[in-house]
């Protein structure tokens, strides 16, 4: 029997939006953020599929980072020097705004470091990375910092690492706790008059006079302008738009004593990432192992990436150390053919913003600030 609602609840809560942003992730509440912070008069909603904010923003691994050394090099042969520039003033602006707006101690933030590390078996590839240190070190000088990347291979052993002959250092790389930053921003939201609605998947969206029509299983809502932040998942509602889903797999430890390793890691391109949190390890990645089973917007875990996180964990990280699995998790990130953010208004008085290329907690900021301010250029 459907719900009925009053005419209270409908007037309320249901209509007469300036905007409506669809998708309570780290770009949506940013986007919403700054909607109601320029223009405080705007009547705006989030409406979000889950409980929780459903795709990466609570599910990532929490790196404040904006590229390790093989990423960077990946990535400047794919877009040029000048671009690859401007995408990591991006990125770097993008966590500062994230710091700024929520405070250090609120989202736990901790500049230890990142570091990339090398295998035995790499040294052509780590001979190729140390060999950029210096061009990338004058590339982010001025807007990171002097001598981001540095050899750190008197670490290795520090951290208890087997197996691994180069280590190159990013001093400026840090790790934030992502439920809390989520937490805060939802907060924050909230505090500025933004409604949020969970569990209120939008199933399609109907163009009307001067306004949209969002239909949901709850109600229809009703808004003049609309962004959509939905990242991998905004092909179920626009699918020309040219990205392709990509699973993280995660897992963490149970808490291990005296835990040596410290600050945020990288290894293989990027496609592995592990952390200390709390004394565990957090350690991702491996979707590079098969690509076409992890260009899915389907949550879950497979046994090969998860055998692959665990020989790592045993081989390289943890070899001396004795570990238990506590447990394991995944979220979806959204790639495309270039590592910038497609943001664009897709129809008329229609904002899109996704395609974070995995570096969401650096760029998300940023790209929500971006969309919102396509908007209110149209008002």
């Amino acid at each position: 029997m459907p719900t009925e609602l009053s005419y209270w609840e409908k007037e309320s809560f249901f209509c007469n939006y300036d905007a409506i942003v669809i998708g309570s992730g780290i770009v949506g509440l940013n986007a919403a953020i700054h909607l109601k912070k320029t223009a405080p008069s705007l009547k705006i909603a989030i409406l979000e599929r889950g409980f929780l904010p459903t795709g990466a923003s609570t599910k990532n691994a929490g790196f404040a980072c904006f590229g390790s050394i093989s990423e960077l090099i990946e990535q400047e042969e794919m877009i040029g020097i000048d671009r690859l520039s401007a995408l990591i003033e991006k990125r770097w602006k993008g966590l500062l705004k994230l710091r700024n707006l929520l405070s250090d101690n609120a989202i736990d933030y901790q500049c230890l470091g990142g570091y990339e590390l090398f295998k035995n078996e790499d040294n052509f590839l780590a001979e190729i990375g140390v060999s950029k240190i210096e061009h990338f070190n004058l590339l982010v000088n001025d807007v990171v910092g002097s001598n981001a990347f540095a050899l750190s291979n008197k670490k290795i052993s520090s951290f208890g690492f087997e197996g691994v002959s180069t280590l190159i250092e990013n001093r400026y790389e840090a790790q934030i706790d992502s439920g809390k930053m989520m937490l805060a921003l939802i907060q924050y939201a909230q505090r500025l008059g933004i409604g949020i609605f969970n569990n209120c998947t939008v199933d399609r969206i109907e163009e009307e006079s001067k306004r949209y029509r969002l239909i949901t299983k709850n109600e229809n809502f009703f808004c003049k302008r609309l962004i959509v932040t939905t990242n991998a998942f905004i092909k179920d509602l626009y699918p020309d738009i040219d990205i392709n889903p990509g699973r993280g797999q995660v897992l963490i430890t149970r808490p291990i004593k005296d835990l040596k390793v410290a600050g945020t890691f990288h290894y293989d391109k990027g496609y592995y990432y592990f952390r200390n949190i709390n004394g565990r390890i957090l350690l991702g990645g491996g979707r590079n192992i098969d690509f076409k089973a992890e260009e899915t917007t389907a949550l879950g875990q497979t046994e090969p990436i998860q055998l692959a996180l665990e020989k790592l964990l045993k081989t390289v990280i943890l070899p001396k150390t004795t570990f238990e699995i506590d447990y394991r998790w995944s979220g979806i990130m959204a790639f495309g053919k270039v590592p910038e953010p497609f943001i664009a208004e897709i129809l008329p008085n229609v904002f899109c913003a996704t395609r974070c290329n995995g570096m969401g907690v650096a760029i998300g900021s940023q790209t929500g600030e971006d969309v919102a301010n396509l908007l209110l250029n149209k008002l």
